[in-house]
């Protein structure tokens, strides 16, 4: 099968306007929750991501019509749910295990298979697992995929061990036509998880945000089909803005509000960004230089570690040395050798360096970063390993000197909507190739 190549040229300062759509972390989640309701749900301002193509082909697979036209996705429950998803499916995303806990409700008991998803590190699946057998669900977990049963799900006291996103998402999906009351201890407060409780509070879920990362959910018998407007990405808008500053040039992102970007938009101007924000879009640029920084990342609402690719390629733009501490995946920093390879000097330490001690200090993990800058980049042949490593490799191609041969893109393409389309508006050189 032919692959698609970009091949990338430096072009000078990166201007103009981008609009991004709502998250590719989002719109998969909703889709699962669609399937809880008893009529159609539409999402609007839904990106044109792999990931919904993705989604829509398992949920299609288990009886659910899904109807994707430009911006705007449609799913209705069919009159036969099949409880199995397809072992095709096996490594490719981590939506699999998502559909376990409404498939438990539909059908009384569920397939799916191995997660997959970014090599970026261990995303256990034992605590969506768990969770799910303290609310009455028999589970076994095979080699090839994990099997379920209840009879009838009830609600539970669960206490997360961190605050996982996507385990907090199974149990919300899970809990809200469980019977009785769930509490969520240690829940994760993402604006994509919030994005989520309030989309299910709109089909007719009972869902209580309390402090301390508490969830309480009251099971209801059923929910009804909802409509919702997708807030915008903030890793692709964080992404864009940075692609601006990296180049020397200026990006005005619009349709991700401020608040989604207050943690990133401060770290930037402490490297000397000079923004500019209003309701409808906001722009960094950096007309005196950037400077070095050291930044952490963790958990809403704290630095993303989404956020931390591209901010690794504006390291090198930047004067000094600058430190990352990751501290949410212990195998982020997978894409640092494909930087390297293209003049990015970076080194990657076992330690906790740029913050306190995390979960990961006394293990071997790779997951800090010192980075030196300002480094002079050169164009190289390289592949990419994750979505977001992706995006940082076109970032550095357009600073290198001469051309780069980018393999992989299609990651690029299941997380970020229309990235060619995108990055060629705002005055990248970059071809096709196959």
């Amino acid at each position: 099968m032919s692959e698609e190549v970009w091949q990338i040229d430096p072009s000078g300062p990166l201007r103009g306007d981008v609009e991004v759509r709502g998250s590719k972390n989002a719109v998969s989640k909703h889709m699962v929750a669609a399937m809880l309701g008893t009529g159609p749900s539409t999402l609007h301002n839904a990106p044109e991501v792999g990931e919904v193509g993705l989604t829509a082909a398992m949920l299609e697979a288990l009886g659910i019509h899904v109807e994707i036209t430009p911006g705007e996705i449609t799913i209705e429950r069919g009159s036969e749910i099949r409880p199995r998803v397809p072992e095709e499916y096996t490594g490719l995303n981590r939506i699999p295990i998502l559909m376990l806990g409404p498939l438990l409700h539909l059908a009384g008991e569920a397939f799916v298979p191995l997660v997959g998803g970014d090599p970026i590190g261990r995303r256990p699946v034992n605590f969506h697992v768990e969770a799910l057998r303290s609310m009455g669900a028999e589970i076994e977990v095979g080699d090839n995929g994990i099997t379920a049963k209840a009879a009838r799900l009830r609600g539970s006291r669960i206490t997360l061990p961190y605050p996982s996103v996507g385990a907090t998402e199974t149990i919300l999906m899970t809990a809200v036509l469980a019977e009785g009351k769930t509490v969520i201890k240690g829940a994760a407060m993402e604006p994509e998880v919030v994005e989520l409780a309030l989309f299910l509070q709109r089909m007719g879920a009972m869902i209580e945000l309390s402090p301390d990362r508490r969830i309480v959910i009251e099971g209801v018998e059923r929910l009804h089909g909802a409509s919702t407007w997708l807030a915008g990405d903030r890793i692709e808008a964080f992404s864009y803005l940075v692609a601006g500053l990296v180049t020397g040039g200026e990006v005005r992102v619009h349709g991700c509000h401020q608040d989604r970007l207050v943690t990133a938009i401060t770290t930037l101007a402490r490297m000397g960004a000079r923004f500019e924000i209003t309701d409808e879009w906001l722009c960094a640029s950096a007309p005196d230089g950037l400077r070095a920084a050291a930044v952490q990342t963790d958990t809403h609402p704290g630095f993303m570690t989404d956020w931390q690719t591209p901010l690794m390629v504006l390291f090198t733009r930047a004067e000094g040395m600058s430190v990352l501490h990751e501290t949410v995946f212990e195998n982020r920093l997978v894409y640092v050798p494909a930087l390297q390879k293209m003049g990015c000097e970076i080194e990657v330490f076992a330690q906790c360096l740029g913050g306190p001690a995390c979960r990961y200090h006394d293990t071997n993990a790779k997951h800090s970063a010192v980075v030196r800058g300002v480094s002079n980049l050169r164009g190289a042949d390289v592949t990419l390993p994750d979505i977001r490593a992706g995006f940082s490799a076109v970032l550095a191609a357009a600073v290198a000197e001469g051309t780069s041969t980018l393999r992989g893109v299609n990651h690029i393409e299941r997380g970020y909507h229309r990235p060619f389309e995108q990055f060629t508006s705002l005055g990248l050189k970059i071809n096709r190739l196959t």
